[in-house]
């Protein structure tokens, strides 16, 4: 519904022609192409293929397996932002980290949880360890929920051990829990405050969502929202009767049989009664605005550094050293039909046959 949306509304603002395809990885009905040159085509019926000079991408899990980092087709919303934090969760806690040290004189820091970054699963045990048995598992390039692991007993840590490991990096972070039961980390203990109390006494965890827009005049807020748990919290995990995503995980996405879902009985807009449950103020607002926009910020910054501008290219020298996991760079097209794996060795290649010559 978003994307016809948003489909519908650049064709009534353009007065012409907009394609609305999907894009799925093997998908057996070829939609979308790239040719030789890094141009973008898109199959309107009938094996008619129309290149496409500018495409509003919505792809939101992996679209750097499917879509170049260079084209001669513009692409709004492009890959390399994902690539450096946007989709990608290791990437953009070094962007906040490398941000927080620019603007500390400022005052100014992007709040996180305690991040070890670039762990190894076989690592994982030892620093959820460190947190005190309490720790979030994070597979750096999912979203919507997907790839992330609460860990509060070792049923669970047993459970996500077990599972098949598509990458070589995942980060391991502070979890925030209740008062009785959060990670134990250097800057001390933090907890979730909640929802307003219910009529059952009960609270639950919520989160607060804000997208931004950047133009000529600077940052200003378009949307905000509020996303619940399923369960409420509890004081004492041994009595818990359902898992801790249950209760900390406000995604609302939901895996069904046939695909995917969302879960709208939990999510609070701003202009009904519900939103009040989640019991935040003037300053908790600004707050959000503040810490969304220096993210927005970090996560450019990044971007700009992945970009060669000398060479006009991704920098994948650059990027494979700070996210050295090969699966990962074996899935990034930096150009139609190359992989960034390849672009290394390529390079590689080209470094040994200068340097003998």
């Amino acid at each position: 519904m978003e994307a016809s949306g948003y489909a519908q509304t650049l064709c009534d603002v353009m007065e012409e022609p907009v394609h609305l395809v999907s894009f799925y990885l093997n998908d057996p009905k070829q939609i979308v192409r790239f040719t030789d040159d890094g141009w973008m085509e898109v199959n309107t019926g009938d094996d008619a293929w129309v290149r496409v000079r500018a495409a509003f991408r919505y792809v939101t899990q992996k679209p750097w397996n499917r879509l170049p980092i260079a084209s001669k087709t513009l692409i709004i919303n492009p890959v390399l932002s994902c690539l450096a934090g946007g989709r990608n969760k290791l990437m953009a806690a070094k962007a906040y980290e490398i941000f927080n040290a620019e603007v500390e004189e400022m005052n100014l820091q992007i709040h996180t949880p305690e991040t070890i970054r670039d762990v190894r699963k076989a690592e994982i045990p030892l620093w959820v360890e460190r947190f005190g048995g309490n720790a979030v598992v994070k597979v750096p390039y999912g979203n919507a929920g997907q790839g992330v692991y609460t860990i509060t007993n070792q049923g669970e840590l047993d459970e996500f051990m077990a599972e098949d490991a598509s990458y070589d990096q995942y980060i391991v972070q502070s979890l925030i829990g209740n008062y009785n039961w959060s990670s134990k980390t250097s800057a001390g203990q933090f907890y979730h405050v909640g929802t307003i109390a219910n009529k059952k006494n009960q609270i639950y965890v919520a989160d607060l969502r804000m997208m931004i827009s950047a133009g000529t005049g600077g940052w200003e807020p378009l949307i905000i929202y509020g996303r619940k748990s399923h369960k409420p919290l509890v004081r004492n995990l041994q009595e818990c009767p359902y898992s801790s995503w249950d209760m900390l995980g406000t995604n609302l996405s939901i895996k069904k049989d046939d695909g995917w879902d969302t879960d709208t009985t939990r999510l609070c807009l701003m202009d009904r009664r519900d939103f009040n449950q989640l019991g935040i103020g003037i300053d908790d607002l600004c707050e959000a605005y503040i810490q969304t926009v220096l993210s927005a910020i970090a996560i450019d910054k990044m971007a700009c550094r992945l970009y060669d501008d000398d060479l006009e290219r991704f920098n994948v020298e650059l990027f494979s050293s700070m996210n050295n996991d090969p699966h990962l760079l074996e899935e990034i097209l930096v150009a139609p039909n190359q992989s960034a794996s390849a672009a290394l060795a390529a390079l590689a290649e080209a470094a040994a046959t200068s340097s003998s010559s």
